[in-house]
């Protein structure tokens, strides 16, 4: 017989409501668990919305975070999770309600752990927070980031301290919250750390006191110095000689040994705190500065004395120079239009200071143990006086070869002119050979050349004379001879214009002594006999002392015995 038919062939709805009476019953717990997750899920969203949760946690880490949503999704899925396991035993499905029962008890057996851990780590939270707040308080009011800031150029270290001691209190409540929560394999290794952590606090602060230490008797030690420049007028003295014009020499040397004080006890901190992986190369370093600064005073005591003295030295020059009248050699020279407005006073001067300071900072460079700086001044000295000594010969040679011309450009022919122009020319040449020879600049380069015109001169004439070029060389050769005895019969105008002016001073002089001969009385001459007086008076064609053509003068009576 059927079983969904009664014994009297009837409908059995009993059996259809014990059938489906578990599917019915499990439905129905899905449906409600489902609303109750949902009811409590927005509860809890709202009161840690209420709480502004995400806010708090945002500030406190840094970063944003949306832990409301996690939460109350959390929550969720947890009575969800309870109400399929309702719905399977329900069903009588054990062997699948079974995991999720074990895993929802071990959660809720794990959920008063995690409410301690929560707690513990809340009020490890706002310990932290009170005391960062505190901190920053106070060293807001000490004025620490100005003072740093003002000194060493560190700005909001009173931030970054608090920050520290905030995450080290965090740091501290971490293996607590750890512990309770059971997970050793992570409390181990953290519980470890903050141990050492902890024992390293003394360190820390040892570091911390020998910094602070270390600030006060930096900031006493600059405020000594700059106290003591200050009131020696250092700042005046080394204007006067044209140094630290822009900045004040006392804040420099102060703020110098003040780096210099910080430092030292920076490496006294990394000391004590063990750190030999800075502590070493930094000792090391502050080792080098220590026996690197008497020469760096030494270093800049020589530049600056040398500059001084350079100075000195040179203005007296300049004077002297002056006064003996160098600064019209130049001119003479022919060399003043190189020099501009420049005095040649002034550029012996400038060679003075030069040369000193270049001197001074090979020796400085000595000093200091740049031995290839040295060795390279040394260089540029050498070569700079080689260069001296060529620009001497150049100008001597220059000065000679205007000379020369000048002198046979006052020859009585017209010749002397294009002669006077190729002695300039082939002495120009020989002094500046000589000139580079001197200087060192490419000297087989100088010879070669000089070499190679003289040559190349010979040759020419060589081959103009000795093969097909004969008669052009002969014809050109000839212009040149006949040009030579043309200007050669024709007055030089520069030797006309010299003689003119001689003429005309000894005709001026000569003028004046006759002049003053007629204006003196004198007694009349006797002569012994009449033939003797001259009856007529000539003159010299050579003088002309009576007019320029020396034509002889009409007959002049001046026998003693004539009547008036």
């Amino acid at each position: 017989m059927n079983d969904y038919v009664g014994h009297q062939g009837r409908f059995d709805a009993m059996y259809y409501w014990d059938q489906f009476h578990p599917i019915l019953s499990a439905i129905a717990i899905l449906i409600i668990g489902w609303i109750i997750a949902l009811l409590i899920a927005g509860a809890v969203k709202k009161v840690l919305t209420k709480i502004g949760t995400n806010q708090k946690l945002s500030s406190a880490t840094g970063h944003r975070s949306n832990i409301e949503n996690i939460i109350s999704r959390v929550v969720f899925w947890l009575i969800l999770i309870i109400a399929v396991i309702g719905a399977l035993n329900v069903l009588n499905l054990t062997s699948v309600s079974g995991p999720f029962s074990n895993m929802v008890q071990q959660f809720l057996l794990f959920i008063p752990q995690l409410l301690a851990a929560v707690a513990v780590g809340f009020i490890g939270w706002i310990v932290a927070n009170l005391v960062k707040v505190g901190l920053q308080k106070g060293l807001d009011r000490t004025q620490l980031d100005e003072k740093l800031s003002q000194d060493v150029g560190v700005s909001t270290l009173s931030q970054n301290i608090s920050e520290i001691v905030y995450w080290l209190i965090l740091l501290l409540f971490l293996p607590i919250v750890l512990s309770i929560l059971g997970l050793t394999g992570l409390l181990f290794p953290i519980q470890n750390m903050v141990n050492e952590a902890v024992l390293y606090l003394p360190n820390i602060f040892i570091a911390g006191v020998i910094v602070f230490a270390g600030y006060i008797l930096a900031k006493i030690v600059r405020g000594i110095i700059e106290g003591l420049l200050r009131s020696l007028d250092v700042q005046k003295q080394v204007e006067k000689v044209g140094l630290f014009k822009n900045s004040d020499l006392a804040k420099v040397l102060g703020s110098f040994v003040f780096a210099i004080v910080i430092i030292t006890a920076l490496i006294i901190a990394f000391e004590a705190l063990g750190i030999d992986a800075i502590s070493q190369p930094a000792t090391a370093m502050l080792y080098e500065i220590m026996n690197a600064i008497p020469h760096i005073i030494a270093a800049a005591l020589i530049l600056i004395l040398a500059y001084v003295v350079s100075r000195f030295v040179a203005s007296l020059v300049v004077e002297v120079l002056s006064g003996t009248g160098v600064d019209d050699i130049p001119n003479k020279v022919g060399l003043q239009r190189f020099l501009g407005n420049t005095k040649a006073s002034c550029v012996v001067g400038y060679f003075i200071v030069f040369f000193t300071m270049l001197f001074a900072v090979s020796e400085a460079a000595n000093r200091l143990g740049f031995e290839q700086i040295s060795g390279l001044i040394a260089m540029f000295i050498q070569f700079g006086a080689n260069i001296l000594l060529g620009a001497v010969i150049l100008g001597v040679g220059f000065w000679l070869a205007n000379l020369v011309a000048q002198v046979i450009e006052r020859g009585e022919y017209n010749s002397s002119r294009w002669v006077a122009n190729i002695v300039r020319v082939l002495i120009i040449g020989l002094v500046l050979a000589m000139g580079l020879r001197a200087m060192g600049i490419a000297d087989s380069i100088v010879n070669l050349a000089f070499g190679l015109t003289l040559g190349a001169v010979a040759i020419a004439f060589a081959l103009a004379f000795g093969l097909g070029g004969r008669q052009p060389a002969e014809r050109v050769l000839t212009d040149l001879l006949d040009k030579a005895k043309k200007e050669g019969t024709q007055p030089n105008p520069l030797y006309q214009a010299k003689a003119e002016s001689t003429q005309s001073a000894q005709g001026k002089e000569e003028h004046a002594s006759l002049k003053e001969q007629m204006d003196t009385p004198t007694v009349a001459e006797e002569y012994q006999h009449a033939d003797d007086i001259p009856t007529t008076a000539e003159v010299d064609p050579a003088h002309k002392p009576f007019g320029s053509t020396g034509e002889a003068e009409q007959d002049i009576d001046v026998h003693p015995k004539d009547p008036d």
